[in-house]
């Protein structure tokens, strides 16, 4: 019994330069890279949730969104402080393996497969949405079976006559493993250009509508009181998800003990400030009431005039937006599953570093493909409710992390240090779990249970085995 406890708590050695052998992934980003690399996420979820949060709080949403970038502050401080620590790819993964044991590093890495791969599959989806609307005003529709996902079930049986394929986003997933596929500088500049063209759709779309403002849209400012407030930055957290992917990228940062932590906090606050800005035009232009969820910044452009130069500036937006949700995605879910094979916590073809490309080639076309064949055939909406609370809960690991080290290690030379390091990882802490408890539903933690059940088997069966802390593979 000592021995199994002693195994789930073993620790890796946070200053290890750890390899898998062979050609390294190569060192080109800087600042700005690394920056676009959080904001590609970041910005990406705004598109989407700006109108759902604002269904659920109303005016209120502009404090929703307050408080998640309030609660990722605090997280976002202890990411940068063990990101200067542990400059390795990995993320959350890789810091709770350096200070909280094997096991919760192996949780860590089967949540973030929520935040990473399963979330790319409904962007696609999404992304085909917008180029279907795109397509059709040029006359070009698809054919029935080609537009959604859809996969039939008849009397417990596959039914394939009903099914349906979602065409476009497997195409798009499929394109976008390969630019990953043939490398980090590459796949980093395409990033960068589609960030920028998210940005400029940003502030078009808070300066064209700010003449549109109605004082009265704002009142009552919380119709559905702090349960709709806790309630909506819990939903509208999504939009947050995306500066931590920056320290997944730490072995591809030219001096990730500087740049990563910078990165981090800078990806953060540009994308808070354009959050605040978005949801205070969305809800001073569209009466909460009457908000489309699904696209509450096109309601707002139409609400707002209807300008055409606007709605295409802001459909621009949109699709490059849901392009490097998916690009960043899949990139960061590659990554995860390198460093963990590296650890071989997974089978280590899965660290195979290409000696041309320098990226772990396997793992990235196996990866894409999965991820574009759930986008073609599987409906995934529910599961986006599971990005969410994976992604806290690596949060909230992450600042136990800083808070544990702070005591069993102080002497450690830290590049980055969290003020108050103590109280700021506390208070991280204890938002994400208020936000996880309070403001998402039984039935998204039920789901979460199974998701968790299911990792503790697999660990069970091959990563507790073939460990690299398991001394018979030493």
């Amino acid at each position: 019994m000592n021995h199994v406890l002693g195994r789930l708590l073993a620790r890796q050695p946070y200053d290890s330069a750890r390899t898998a052998g062979g050609p390294a992934l190569r060192r080109v980003l800087g600042k700005p890279g690394l920056i676009c690399v959080g904001l590609g996420t970041m910005l990406g979820g705004i598109f989407t949730t700006v109108g759902a949060g604002t269904a659920e709080a109303g005016p209120g949403v502009i404090a929703s969104f307050l408080l998640s970038g309030l609660a990722c502050v605090f997280v976002s401080l202890c990411y940068a402080e063990l990101a200067s620590m542990v400059p390795i790819a990995g993320s959350a993964y890789t810091y709770a393996y350096a200070t909280l044991g094997e096991a919760v590093a192996w949780i860590i890495g089967w949540d973030l497969i929520l935040e990473y791969g399963i979330s790319a599959a409904p962007v696609a989806a999404s992304w085909s949405g917008y180029a279907q609307a795109f397509l059709s005003d040029y006359g070009v529709t698809l054919p029935a079976w080609g537009r959604v996902a859809n996969l039939a079930v008849t009397n417990g049986r596959l039914d394939l006559a009903h099914s349906q394929v979602d065409v476009l986003a497997v195409l798009v997933i499929l394109a976008i493993t390969a630019l990953i596929s043939i490398g980090i500088k590459e796949s980093a500049s395409v990033n960068t250009a589609l960030v920028y063209v998210q940005v400029v759709a940003i502030v078009v779309f808070v300066v064209a509508l700010c003449g549109a403002l109605h004082p009265a849209n704002f009142h009552p400012a919380f119709p559905r009181g702090l349960h709709g407030v806790v309630s909506g930055a819990a939903l509208v957290f999504f939009a947050y998800i995306g500066f931590d992917t920056v320290t997944v990228a730490s072995e591809e940062a030219k001096r990730p003990e500087t740049d990563v932590p910078f990165a981090v906090i800078a990806s953060l606050a540009i994308g808070a400030v354009m959050y605040v800005a978005i949801a205070w035009v969305t809800v001073g232009v569209v009466p909460w009431q009457h908000i489309d969820p699904n696209a509450g910044m096109a309601d707002a452009v139409k609400r707002g005039g209807n300008n055409p130069i606007v709605v295409a500036i802001v459909t621009a937006g949109a699709i490059a937006g849901t392009t490097t949700v998916m690009l960043t995605s899949l990139l960061g879910q590659v990554r995860i599953f390198y460093v963990m094979a590296r650890d071989r916590m997974l089978p280590s073809i899965v660290s195979h570093i290409d000696p041309r490309t320098r990226t772990p080639l396997i793992t990235t076309v196996t990866t894409g493909t999965i991820v574009a064949f759930l986008a073609g055939i599987v409906p995934l909406d529910k599961l986006l409710s599971l990005v969410n609370i994976g992604t806290l809960s690596a949060f909230a690991i992450v600042c136990a992390g800083v808070l544990v080290l702070r005591y069993v290690r102080p002497e450690v030379r830290r590049p980055f240090r969290a003020p108050f390091g103590p109280v700021v990882a506390t208070i991280g802490l204890a938002m994400c779990l208020y936000l996880m408890i309070e403001g998402l539903g039984g039935a998204t933690w039920l789901r979460f249970v199974v998701w968790f059940a299911v990792g503790a088997a697999v660990y069970a069966v091959f990563g507790y085995r073939h460990s690299l802390l398991q001394p018979d593979t030493k």
